[in-house]
């Protein structure tokens, strides 16, 4: 090599140099952990004394723990497609009900992602179950068999932003696999809708097994990451898309059905050990994440950026306007009676103090019809509701006494136009306080609050249109609800 040559490879690589400093990408990782059917307060970060949750408390010791994180929708199509866009369920049109259609008219954080240079992808469960049309990409981004084998892929100096969808704790589980694993059934604490019965708490015991085990897998996610020296400038976050399979939690909008456990951490940026017990829609979720890499936030998402509460060391009141959140569901499984093809459409606003819900068709079955011989799809039983030990005993032992009379009134009975629970004296949700006129006051600002809210975010159900969702197509199948 002559002088002239080693002089032009100098000047060649002082150039490079430079730019390659300046191109290193410092925004940060993606792992986004979804449960299904994991809700609240079922972790032994929230005291749970029977559940064993390590994986998320470390998150949540080495991040932060909401104590008040909400779904947009209780059912798996909506509630992830409001994760997705960023958006509430009833902003998307056909991706409203479960088993619908994408409707690939609004842009997703993955995607969004993608275009600002992240590598994109997901593992088992992320959008729906819903039907995807042909011609699009996946909201999500491409399908992985793990997460190693996206890293595998992935360009060394490329951000990830990445789905890991667990399928557990959803139904059917492995009847007594909980009580055979150890726990004690006797410390279980069942929400007081319940009757009290073993066959009950080892129902429970089932639903937490397969908890662990979801937490099992993102703990082997996460040392994965680690291994790879990924983790450090990752955003994590853990949570789930409802209440669990079981009676008045998933698809209704109690906190037994509409909160879910929620903890983040980001060890590069976040302080650890924390709280926060403002309120949060995990629609905040995708603005969050564009927000931290750097991407626009586009104006139909709904959601706002969680980073103030990240970054604040404070763990209450961090933001004023996060003193109440927004929630609904439209159809769940078409399980009304007849040639009713209609879903329970209901809306709700929870403060810190109450918890007021609009039934917009109080003449239909929230759980479904329990009439089978007259249900749209034929030989569904309740279809609103999972089937398992739990629904079973309610309805096998409604008349049994007052008590268990009661809980199957709770669990399947028909709701009223207005309910209002008064948490401070409730804070179960069991007492609907909406005809008592000492609250007349409250309820009435509540629904104009719900309402306002509802006809600035353009709800069909409030501003004209819900139509469409009463005779959407059902892409599922009915006869997995069941017969008894």
């Amino acid at each position: 090599m002559n002088r002239f040559t080693l002089l032009v490879m100098l000047l060649v690589l002082s150039c490079l140099m430079p730019s390659q400093v300046q191109a290193a990408d410092t925004r940060p990782n993606i792992l986004f952990c979804i449960a299904d059917d994991w809700g609240w307060p079922h972790a032994s970060a929230y005291g749970d004394p029977v559940v064993k949750t390590p994986v998320f408390d470390r998150v949540a010791t080495e991040g932060v723990l909401f104590h008040h994180a909400y779904i947009s929708s209780p059912s798996c199509t909506p509630s992830r497609n409001a994760i997705l866009t960023g958006q509430q369920f009833w902003r998307l049109g056909s991706g409203a009900n479960l088993w619908s259609e994408w409707p690939g008219t609004e842009p997703t954080y993955p995607l969004l992602l993608e275009k600002a240079g992240y590598q994109v992808g997901h593992y088992r469960k992320s959008y729906g179950p819903g039907k995807l049309p042909a011609n699009q990409p996946h909201p999500a981004g491409p399908n992985f068999k793990s997460l190693t084998a996206f890293l595998d892929k992935k360009p060394a100096d490329a951000p990830f932003c990445f789905w890991f969808g667990a399928s557990d704790p959803h139904r059917p589980y492995a009847e007594g696999s909980g009580k055979k694993s150890g726990m004690d059934l006797s410390k279980i604490k069942l929400f007081p809708f319940f009757p009290d019965h073993e066959i009950v708490r080892s129902d429970y015991a089932d639903y937490y097994f397969e908890v662990q085990r979801f937490d099992t897998e993102v703990g082997e996610a996460l040392a994965e990451l680690e291994k790879r020296g990924l983790l450090e400038n990752t955003i994590v976050v853990i949570t789930g898309d409802h209440g669990m399979p079981f009676p008045r939690c998933k698809g209704n909008l109690y906190d037994s059905g509409a909160r879910v456990p929620m903890a983040v951490q980001w060890p590069a940026k976040m302080k650890g050990n924390r709280v926060i017990n403002d309120f949060m829609s995990t629609t905040d979720l995708g603005p969050t994440f564009l927000e931290a890499a750097g991407v626009k936030v586009p104006e139909a998402m709904t959601g706002r950026s969680l980073l103030p509460l990240l970054a604040s060391d404070k763990q209450d009141h961090i933001d004023p306007a996060r003193d109440h959140i927004y929630y609904g569901k439209e159809r769940h499984v078409a399980a009304q009676e007849g040639d009713d093809y209609g879903g329970t459409p209901m809306r709700a606003i929870r403060t810190r103090d109450f918890l007021y819900i609009r039934n917009f068709t109080p003449d239909r079955w929230p759980a479904g019809t329990p009439n089978h011989e007259k249900a749209h799809i034929k030989g569904v039983w309740l279809g609103d509701c999972d089937n398992g030990p739990t629904k079973s005993y309610i309805v096998d032992h409604q008349n049994q006494d007052d008590l268990h009379r009661l809980s199957y009134a709770l669990c399947f009975g028909k709701r009223p136009l207005e309910e209002l629970y008064d948490l401070k004296n409730d804070p179960d949700q069991l007492r609907n306080v909406a005809n008592d006129p000492a609250h007349a006051q409250v309820k009435e600002k509540l629904w104009k609050q719900l309402k306002d809210y509802l006809t600035e975010t353009k709800d069909p159900r409030v501003i004209g249109g819900y139509e469409a969702w009463e005779t959407q197509k059902y892409h599922g199948s009915g006869p997995r609800f069941g017969n008894k």
